[in-house]
């Protein structure tokens, strides 16, 4: 098997990345925005010794779970790669991936099986926060170069996966609800009426550079302008453009970003109006949002989130908790009013700047938080000060703890463990390394974000009796 060879494929599962998957002579293959029982016609376009991967030259016979994607961008834009897919194989899928994680990666032991998916109400407009680049060489697809139409090449959008400078032009985007798309599309109309240049990553000058909204379920809108040159005067035309077409956002500011990457956590955005922030609510607890902030991006499945990780956590209220990369808090805190002291420890600074603010604007007094390397702060003069928990929460980032923190909950011995995670597969690594002195009592999957291939994973380990 080559590059550039064609073949009939049934395509009998979903990977755990959320390609089609199927077989030719005995070798796998991936093909993205297919789905199980599609058969296809298929060009490969890589070929490894182990797999191959491939694009569909045509859909012979589609599958009984395919439907059609909302999205006009859908198979350009990169982001909501399984749309085509019924919401329910989508969940099936999701539940298996943890499900093969656990037998393949980590070998793990699930005597009480694992729950049925806690799947998403909504399926689309259910993140509060989007991020849009500005560019003056929009992405164009084949089709629309073979047109012979002349473009505006100028665009706001989403970076096309695998180029750097690439931004595909978004018309409408379901991710989140409006008035996103009013807020993008009416400002990028305003600014090429007025000359304004748009971003060229590639030499890095113009003028706009990115457009940050977030939402929340409280109905309270934050716009973050970011831009690259320091032109006072259309600065200022910009920020009554959207006070007086938007009157809704709640918090409207811009930064100036002369840097040569996007990021901003360096530099101090320029407060027009509101706060600094805008809040969010869940359950009982309110946390401020700022343009900067760590949060969960489905804010009402976030919820679901952290009851399932309360329910988990089996607190009584005498117990002293330690919510490990605690972010701004917002697990720590979703518990503190059922145990007696938790404390929470994060490397990032800002978000533990966050995580203390939050507790204040909650009137939490039982809590504490830490900013600084999990592997480094909890240690024996740590454990001194704060205490032994009796329940140990830890969310890490996708790659999974450090193999000397997965040691440190070892020699804790902390009664119970819940560990919350955003890839089952580093997930069961480190399950099958805290076998050796804890077992597997509960796993529920949870979907997070609907028609991509991500998903969260909430597990409670119980310490063996001797």
């Amino acid at each position: 098997m080559k590059r550039g060879d064609k073949f009939i494929l049934p395509i009998h599962a979903l990977s755990s990345e959320g390609m089609g998957v199927g077989r030719i002579d005995n070798k796998v293959v991936f093909v993205p925005y297919t789905t199980t029982g599609d058969e296809i016609e298929v060009e490969i376009t890589k070929s490894k010794s182990s797999f191959a991967e491939g694009k569909v030259l045509q859909l012979l016979n589609p599958s009984e779970f395919r439907v059609e994607p909302v999205c006009q961008h859908f198979g350009v834009c990169g982001g909501c790669k399984t749309q085509h897919v019924a919401y329910s194989e989508q969940l099936k899928q999701k539940e298996q991936s943890v499900t093969d994680a656990f037998a393949r990666i980590g070998k793990v032991e699930t005597p009480n099986g694992i729950n049925a998916i806690t799947g998403c109400d909504e399926q689309f407009h259910y993140r509060n926060k989007l991020e849009f680049g500005f560019t003056d060489r929009r992405w164009l697809t084949w089709e629309a170069l073979q047109s012979g139409e002349e473009f505006d090449r100028n665009g706001v959008g989403f970076h096309v996966p695998g180029s750097f400078s690439a931004v595909l032009d978004i018309e409408t985007c379901y991710l989140m609800k409006e008035p996103v798309n009013a807020i993008r599309n009416g400002y990028k109309h305003f600014a090429i009426a007025n000359g304004y240049t748009f971003f060229d990553l590639k030499n890095q000058h113009g003028f706009l550079r990115n457009l940050l909204v977030r939402i929340t379920s409280i109905n309270e809108i934050l716009v973050l302008l970011s831009i690259h040159e320091n032109d006072e005067e259309k600065i200022q035309a910009s920020m009554d453009y959207f006070l007086t077409t938007f009157p809704e956002i709640t918090s409207l500011q811009y930064v100036v970003n002369p840097k040569r990457n996007d990021t901003i956590y360096d530099l101090e955005p320029v407060v027009v109006k509101g706060e600094s922030y805008i809040h969010e609510q869940l359950g009982n607890y309110k946390f401020k949002l700022g343009p900067k902030s760590f949060f969960q991006t489905n804010s009402r499945q976030a919820k679901r989130l952290y009851d399932i990780t309360k329910e988990f956590a089996d607190l009584k209220g005498d117990e002293i908790v330690y919510d490990l990369y605690t972010g701004v808090g917002s697990i720590a805190l979703y518990v503190s009013d059922s145990c007696k002291h938790v404390v929470g420890v994060e490397q990032i600074e800002p978000a533990i700047a966050d995580a203390k603010e939050n507790a204040i604007l909650n009137n939490v007094t039982n809590s504490s938080f830490y900013a600084g390397d999990v592997r480094m702060i909890v240690n024996s003069d740590f454990i001194a000060k704060h205490g032994r928990p009796q329940v140990v929460i830890t969310d890490p980032p996708r790659a999974g703890m450090h193999e000397d923190v997965v040691k440190t909950l070892l020699e804790l011995e902390a009664p119970r463990i819940v560990y919350v995670s955003c890839n089952p597969g580093t997930q069961a690594r480190d399950l099958q390394l805290l076998s050796e002195k804890y077992i597997v009592n509960k796993v529920q999957p949870v979907d997070m974000f609907p028609n991509t291939a991500h998903i969260e994973n909430v597990v409670q380990l119980e310490l063996k009796k001797d």
